[in-house]
């Protein structure tokens, strides 16, 4: 590995609600408008469990816990932000501590106005997910797990 090349760790939270639903993020961000499950960068000194658990606290205003490990990443995939950055991801699912407090959207993207770096969060019913729902590669597979296990049920 050259020294300019790193990794960039990962992680979400699968969040699905008692209707079936699962939470998912529009963001805008660097001018680019994503969708993606909910979590971030692991920083330093912080274990998996523990970054989960800040990004929900960070993003949501909510805590979470952990249920349990769901998937962690079993490709390459290179940053869509940087061109010597592998990513590596690591979900849970997690439940909310509490009922949902903050604004849930219905539309994709619903922004406020002029706004960057900024992110909204819907409810998508796992009867109409698909992995084109989401950006990134990650979390297309993840959404691809999700359907594959609720088939099964």
């Amino acid at each position: 590995m050259r020294a300019s090349q790193k990794f960039n760790v990962r992680v979400y939270g699968v969040c699905i609600n008692a209707a079936g639903e699962l939470l998912v993020a529009d963001e805008r961000i660097q001018g680019r408008e994503i969708t993606k499950l909910p979590g971030g960068g692991l920083e330093f000194g912080e274990g998996p469990v523990d970054c989960v658990k800040r990004e929900f606290i960070e993003e949501t205003g909510q805590a979470v816990q952990v249920v349990r490990h769901f998937y962690t990443t079993d490709f390459f995939v290179l940053s869509a932000f940087s061109a010597n950055s592998q990513i590596v991801s690591i979900y849970y699912e997690v439940k909310f501590e509490a009922d949902v407090h903050f604004e849930i959207k219905t539309k994709k993207f619903d922004f406020p106005k002029g706004t960057d770096n900024v992110y909204v969060f819907r409810w998508v019913p796992l009867s109409k997910l698909s992995p084109s729902e989401f950006s990134f590669p990650i979390d297309k597979k993840v959404a691809e797990l999700l359907l594959s296990e609720n088939t099964a049920k």
